[in-house]
């Protein structure tokens, strides 16, 4: 039996199912779709908000952190009065009222390595707008583990940078270990409360985020597998560059020794590849 949609969907996804590339079957796959989006953040809160506009079914939030009244530069999903809520409740609230169609599931929470494959196994798709080294690592593990694409930002000052892992084919993909074996040292990474951000360039990489999970939900276009992004703020550039698998990645190399979760007790902020 084919997918029935209301009156009200047919005009509200009325711009995507005109287009040859996605159709009412695309919209379909969309509304039936799963994604996970760790961070309500600067890269969190405007993917989540371009997932929930274009009908993506169900979206996960992970997030432990309260609205600050420092978020509200840059992370639109928030507002003055809801400074102090949990970031979950408020992003929650904003998709919500955006489009009903959307089940949205707040997990208020630190992510770490007893709950990180719990929560993401049931997704079709995982994207990663962390703060912080451990959490980056850790969750590119697991959906490594777990074979499920990874579409990974990050921004600082006024630069960003995004590449996609597509974990359902692993001899083709490289890792997030492929570019770090590890978390580097303390300290080497300023955080953005050091370096300070632009908070627009939050808002571009964050949509290009959506767009990478659009396109590997629909299976149109060509996905940023095997290429790093990268978005200079003040030139209005983007460079695109080659990323290549590495033979001797600890993770996806030729003789792996990373073959469990490995949690790592470092911190960082706003960090760049």
């Amino acid at each position: 039996m084919s997918f029935q949609f209301t009156e009200e969907q047919i005009k509200r996804y009325s711009r995507h199912i005109i287009l040859p590339e996605v159709g009412g079957k695309g919209q379909e796959k969309l509304l039936n779709s799963k994604v996970l989006v760790i961070g309500a953040g600067g890269l969190g809160s405007p993917a989540l908000y371009y997932l929930a506009a274009a009908g993506v079914g169900t979206i996960g939030i992970v997030d432990f952190d309260v609205v600050d009244f420092s978020n509200l530069q840059r992370q639109i999903l928030h507002n003055t009065s809801r400074v102090g809520k949990p970031k979950v409740e408020s992003a929650k609230m904003t998709l919500e009222e955006l489009n009903p169609d959307v089940n949205v599931i707040a997990h208020n929470e630190r992510i770490h390595k007893g709950n990180v494959l719990d929560i993401i196994k049931d997704y079709d798709v995982v994207l990663d707008g962390s703060d912080n080294f451990p959490t980056r690592f850790l969750v590119n593990d697991a959906c490594y583990f777990l074979d499920k694409p990874l579409v990974s930002a990050a921004i600082l000052r006024f630069e960003g940078q995004l590449t996609t892992f597509d974990y359902r084919n692993k001899e083709e993909s490289p890792c997030y270990r492929c570019l770090f074996p590890e978390p580097p040292p303390p300290g080497l990474v300023p955080s953005c409360q050091e370096a300070g951000l632009l908070g627009v360039v939050g808002g571009i990489m964050g949509t290009l985020q959506a767009n990478e999970a659009l396109k590997l939900i629909l299976d149109i276009g060509e996905p940023l597998v095997g290429k790093l992004l990268i978005f200079d703020a003040l030139g209005t550039e983007f460079n695109v560059v080659k990323l290549r698998k590495d033979k001797k990645c600890p993770l996806c190399g030729e003789n792996p020794v990373i073959k469990e979760l490995i949690e790592y007790d470092q911190e960082s902020c706003d960090i760049r590849f």
